[in-house]
């Protein structure tokens, strides 16, 4: 028999916020986490702004060796864990560790290092490279290293698909659980992209605003004059759990994870299939597979990156998906506030999903002010709103064509 799973901890690192109090305060309040970058000298770039994490402390997770040996990405990906932790109450011991697993992913890894480690060797030669290069880089370093910090021997991996990375890790996660390979899953994704390579890439593709002389108001979704998104950095990790085992420990539930789906366009390697017909069928499987009606979905986090392609789609996805219903939901977008976090963004908005469920708040889509023809459904526009909904949906899509819906349900008992 299938079990069920309940999210009971939410750890956030974002550029609003080093933590989930901080960073739901200021969703709520519709604040806006990007600037001008100053983590690097961008005076040769076109774009100079982006959504930086700031005035983290990685000592307050890690001890300072393990800081030098670790990129910034697996900073961020140990603090949302032990505040995901924390905030559960949950404790991994000798009795639970080899039934407690973790799947974190990244959509680019150590690119921070890997920036730096290269421009050592053509500056200082091979033999200046460091040893922990490697280990700093790769993508899975994030999931196997907050193993060892935590002590969780339970399944242990990355997922990585581009955008979607962060909620196929929470799905994925989940069944794990259903099927009895763990009791309890940390899951989600970290990034630290904001990196001259990281800009200088995505603005050649087009793909970031260039509204340098206003950062906060340069994410704008489903707005008919974005230009492109803003790149944020952070992590965002869930615990999971058994529904059974944790109701046993007296756990606080913040709702139940029902149902997830995965698909790929197979049309194009940047580009959402026409219509966001991918993204259609992932809606439609989710609901299948949560046993959820169409009509009881009350609000999306969207993926809602602040692109031409993806907010047409997305939305045209939404009524394929919903019919007449879609005019009744409530759609916002995180990235309007805290940029787009690539990797990271999944396992963020999967949290803000299940802390708009259990506070009964939906989080704005700010810096809305143009209506766009091709985008007409109900975005939240740049107030919070007090409503109650018993079913949220939160939408990923990835480069590749990879996409992925999490669908999560106000807990009952």
């Amino acid at each position: 028999m299938s079990k069920r799973v309940v999210v009971t901890g939410i750890g956030l690192v974002s550029p609003v916020g080093n933590d989930t109090p901080s960073t739901w305060k200021a969703l709520c309040e519709g604040r806006s986490g990007a600037g001008t970058i100053t983590t690097f000298d961008h005076a040769d770039q076109d774009v100079h702004i982006a959504a930086e994490v700031k005035n983290f402390d990685a000592s307050l997770y890690m001890d300072r060796k393990e800081i030098r040996r670790n990129d910034r990405f697996v900073h961020y990906a140990l603090a949302a864990t032990k505040q995901a932790l924390s905030d559960a109450g949950f404790s991994i011991t000798d009795e639970n560790a080899d039934d407690v697993g973790i799947i974190i992913g990244s959509g680019i890894g150590g690119l921070q290092s890997c920036h730096e480690q290269f421009r050592i060797l053509f500056e200082r030669g091979p033999d200046r490279v460091s040893p922990f290069f490697i280990t700093q880089f790769i993508t899975d370093i994030a999931a196997g290293f907050v193993s060892m910090q935590v002590g969780a021997r339970g399944p242990n991996f990355a997922t990585v698909s581009a955008c979607a990375t962060g909620a196929n890790a929470v799905g994925e996660a989940a069944e794990m659980i259903r099927r009895g390979d763990a009791i309890a899953m940390l899951a989600g994704g970290a990034e630290c992209g904001i990196t001259p390579m990281g800009i200088a890439a995505f603005a050649n593709m087009h793909a970031l605003s260039r509204r340098n002389d206003e950062p906060q108001r340069a994410s704008r979704p489903f707005d008919a004059e974005r230009d492109g998104f803003v790149m944020g950095d952070g992590s965002g990790i869930l615990l999971l759990e058994e529904e059974e085992s944790a109701r046993k420990r007296g756990a606080r539930i913040y709702a139940e994870l029902v149902g997830y789906a995965s698909t790929a366009d197979a049309h194009h390697i940047t580009a959402p299939s026409p219509g966001g017909a991918g993204l259609a069928r992932a809606i439609k499987r989710a609901l299948v597979k949560g046993n959820i009606n169409a009509e009881e979905v009350g609000y999306i986090n969207a993926h809602g990156t602040s692109t031409g392609e993806n907010d047409g789609n997305e939305t045209a996805a939404i009524k394929t998906a919903f019919g007449d219903h879609a005019y009744k939901l409530a759609v916002s977008s995180t990235k309007s506030m805290i940029g787009h976090t690539l990797g990271a963004a999944g396992g963020i908005e999967a949290g803000v999903s299940v802390l708009s469920l259990y506070h009964n708040i939906l989080t704005p889509t700010i810096n809305y002010e143009h209506p766009d023809p091709a985008c007409d459904l109900d975005y939240v526009p740049n107030e919070a709103r007090e409503q109650k909904v018993d079913v949220v949906l939160s939408n990923s899509m990835g480069f590749g064509g990879h996409n992925a819906v999490l669908a999560f349900r106000r807990y009952n008992g």
